[in-house]
């Protein structure tokens, strides 16, 4: 015979159970909540982004690159991921640079551009034979060389980073717009250096409108020419609108009417993409894309100006590498000398 028990007594009794299932389960539950965090902290929803950044290493002016993936990677805390692109005979030289020296430390890939594509698209140039190397032309192939990604980076050698590049991979494109750049007239404090050293910024500096075929464009030739040292890219748009191809048909048609040449202001591979990306590009912050510090020995930018700057381009003549140039020591700040004593800076004193 059991004893009476009280419905309180009952119900106590439930409530004691009860607590304890609870604090059962969160005990027991807690491996599985780390693990399923876990999953959650890898998927790629919650990964940290990877940038990619592409660059190429040129035979003489491999310290360019390296300077320049030096300043990247210095200045953000961001998952950058630097395609490195060259030819088979540079390649090792290259690889031995960053692997013995603190560039070690980053994330990179090395990728080998055959110039064979280039074969019967490139009219020859006595003028500025520096212009025809086949590493200027990797812009017009970036799908071909970067696979898994949907935005992409591509900068010109001849630049120093002085912001976090994770703002200029935040650069928006719109809609349709495969790619972004600067626009030549987009920062009233470089158009009194530009006029100074006669550098043109429209596509008159670029095209031969004596040509039909680019009369035929309909493009004005007071147009604001951009600058395509430093691309944002869509893979996505690039490859649905065939941008290769069309960069491709133009330089074809070059080689049989001379529409451009050297001789004009941005040589060949600024103007293909000029007649492709026509009306249809996104535009970068002017700050990250400071140019024409290349294009004269003599004119100058304040220093607090460049202080300001997100991003420096000697894009001209005259680099920070070789004598005479403007502004090296801001260059020279992320220059690192090479292992093999094989690349070596141009000095007045050298």
């Amino acid at each position: 015979i059991f004893p009476f028990v009280s419905v309180n007594q009952i119900l106590l009794l439930l409530l004691i159970l009860t607590v304890c299932a609870i604090l059962y389960n969160k005990v027991h539950q807690v491996p599985s909540a780390l693990k399923n965090e876990t999953v959650d902290l890898e998927s790629p929803e919650e990964m940290e982004e990877e940038i990619p950044v592409v660059i190429c290493a040129a035979a003489g002016r491999m310290g360019a690159a390296i300077a320049a993936i030096n300043s990247i990677y210095s200045n953000t805390e961001t998952n950058v991921l630097f395609y490195i692109v060259g030819l088979k005979t540079t390649i090792p030289h290259i690889r031995k640079w960053i692997e013995n020296s603190k560039l070690k430390e980053i994330k990179f890939k090395v990728v080998e551009f055959n110039p064979m594509v280039l074969k019967g698209k490139i009219r020859q140039d006595a003028s500025r034979p520096e212009l025809l190397q086949p590493l200027n032309f990797v812009r017009f192939y970036l799908p071909l060389l970067i696979q898994k990604h949907e935005k992409v980076i591509y900068l010109d050698d001849d630049i120093i980073v002085q912001g976090d590049i994770q703002e200029l991979y935040d650069t928006k494109l719109a809609p349709g717009h495969a790619a972004a750049f600067s626009d030549d007239c987009d920062l009233p404090s470089t158009h009194e250096m530009v006029r100074s050293v006669g550098m043109q910024n429209t596509y008159m500096g670029f095209l031969d409108y004596r040509k039909q075929a680019i009369r035929d464009l309909g493009i004005s030739p007071s147009t604001c020419s951009f600058n395509p040292g430093v691309i944002v890219a869509n893979m996505t748009e690039w490859k649905h609108q065939r941008i290769t191809k069309q960069l491709e048909k133009w330089m074809q048609r070059n080689v049989e009417e001379n529409l451009y040449s050297s001789t004009l202001g941005g040589g060949v591979a600024t103007s293909p993409m000029l007649i492709v990306f026509h009306g249809k590009y996104s535009t970068i912050n002017p700050m990250w894309h400071i140019r024409h510090l290349g294009w004269s020995p003599d004119t100058r930018y304040s220093e607090h100006f460049l202080q300001e700057a997100k991003l420096l381009h000697w894009n001209g003549r005259y680099k920070p590498w070789d004598y005479p140039s403007v502004h090296t020591d801001l260059w020279e700040n992320w220059f690192i000398p090479d292992p093999s004593g094989k690349f070596k800076l141009t000095r007045p004193d050298s």
